[in-house]
């Protein structure tokens, strides 16, 4: 009777655990899950521009910035902590897995979705006479923008359009016109010694590069070379790609392969494991270039980075059960004039815009800390923006080994969330993991 009764709990173990593992049991199944993150997508986060924002209220309403506040730099001259401030990035990221989606479906809403993305993508390169230089979003006029530019808004850029060239979605005119955009900003980035144009008071400087000796620098150039070569046909940016991928970046022990084997770990100086959406794209990038590239050397080189950055990445995963979706505390970030711009003053460079904009996100979450509440913001960051950006990087890997083992976990981070409820856009990471995966 004690074996039986000893027996029994142990199995009830099991069940609660794997219930635990699964969690949100608001979903039947992750198609369910993924289609309630689309509509919340849709509903919400996405502007009549096919530009994502970075965050709304429940109801879709947000705070854009006016054209006065962008040409102001206020609350900084990155827009961050703003609504509109990574439309490149997340737009870009974002396409690939609307793209997929119409592949699965072929349903004609998404089809139209897929076009919005792209529509924004293109828009946020055309607001401005600065060759080379891509919006992070646009304030309520259609045209203005904040002046600081950004590698990580400028990378996804070209990976969203890629992919979106390479679909069955745009015709021929379409196609043309955004390969000739992509040659464009490449061509001046190139001219730009690779380095991020701002614009506005900012013009003449930069915000971040692709030519550095991170695993990030490192992987994104090589895309953007080998990519263009693959759009335009173009033997010069294949040319660009082979001296690149053996060159050594200045104060580098290792030339690009090199570093791209490292995978993620290479960048030291960032805490990984809390900035995975970061690392995003570059997984991605490396993805394609096994597809793009014939030279064994070369995709043994990007295999070895993709296996350590999923593998690294897998471990990050399950934060996302630390994400209660009952818990409550203020989005402070929903009133940022009055939170942010209290601490704002003129910025000359990019370095005071960087200075000023850390200091007001610290300033913001002290309102919180006071009264020892975790900031809603925070919470999201690390319990569901990074887990799922760790999902779809180890979905998108590819490798079978390291999806076989994760599987579960992946599909059980997508089902946690209850996305109506998640203020921030990040969750579109849940869509990009899913439509990564091997359909089974």
């Amino acid at each position: 009777m004690r074996t039986t009764m000893v027996v029994r709990c142990f199995l009830l173990s099991i069940v609660c655990s794997a219930a635990y593992v699964m969690g949100a049991s608001m979903y039947s199944t992750v198609a369910d899950a993924v289609d309630a993150a689309h509509r919340a997508m849709w509903s919400r986060m996405i502007k009549d521009d096919g530009i994502m924002l970075d965050y709304t209220d429940r109801d879709g309403s947000a705070v854009i910035p006016s054209p006065e506040e962008c040409g102001q730099s206020k609350p900084n001259a990155m827009g961050w902590w703003t609504p509109i401030e990574n439309g490149g990035f997340f737009n870009g990221l974002y396409l690939p897995a609307v793209i997929e989606r119409y592949r699965r479906t072929k349903n004609e809403t998404d089809k139209a979705h897929a076009k919005k993305l792209a529509s924004g993508l293109m828009l946020l390169a055309s607001v401005s006479d600065v060759p080379g230089y891509i919006a992070r979003g646009i304030s309520t006029d259609g045209k203005t923008h904040y002046p600081a530019g950004s590698d990580d808004q400028t990378h996804p850029w070209f990976l969203g359009l890629y992919h979106y060239v390479k679909s069955d979605i745009p015709d021929a005119a379409e196609k043309a016109a955004i390969i000739k955009k992509m040659t464009a900003v490449a061509d001046a980035l190139k001219q730009n010694r690779w380095m991020s144009p701002c614009d506005g008071a900012f013009k003449g400087q930069n915000r971040g590069a692709f030519s550095g000796k991170g695993f990030r620098d490192a992987s994104r150039l090589l895309f953007i070379l080998r990519a263009l070569y693959e759009v335009t046909g173009d033997d010069a940016w294949l040319t660009a790609y082979k001296a690149a991928a053996v060159e050594k970046p200045w104060k580098s022990d290792l030339d690009r392969l090199s570093i791209c084997a490292e995978g993620c770990m290479r960048d030291k100086e960032i805490d990984i494991k809390t900035q995975q959406w970061i690392f995003a794209g570059s997984q991605a990038s490396l993805v394609e270039l096994v597809r793009l590239d014939n030279d064994e050397s070369r995709c043994a080189a990007y295999r070895e980075g993709i296996r350590k950055t999923a593998q690294f990445s897998a471990g990050v995963i399950n934060m996302y059960r630390d994400f209660d979706n009952g818990s409550e505390p203020p989005f402070r970030l929903l009133d940022w004039r009055t939170v942010l711009n209290v601490n704002w003053k003129p910025q000359a460079s990019m370095s005071e815009a960087t200075t000023i904009a850390l200091n007001q996100l610290r300033q913001v979450n002290l309102i919180d800390r006071t009264n020892q509440i975790v900031p809603r913001r925070d919470r999201e960051s690390a319990q569901l923006r990074d887990p799922l950006a760790a999902a779809y990087i180890v979905a998108v890997s590819g490798d079978a080994d390291i999806i076989a083992q994760n599987r579960q976990q992946i599909e059980a981070a997508i089902m946690h969330y209850d996305y109506p409820k998640i203020y921030g856009s990040l969750f579109f990471f849940a869509e990009c993991a899913y439509y990564a995966l091997p359909e089974k």
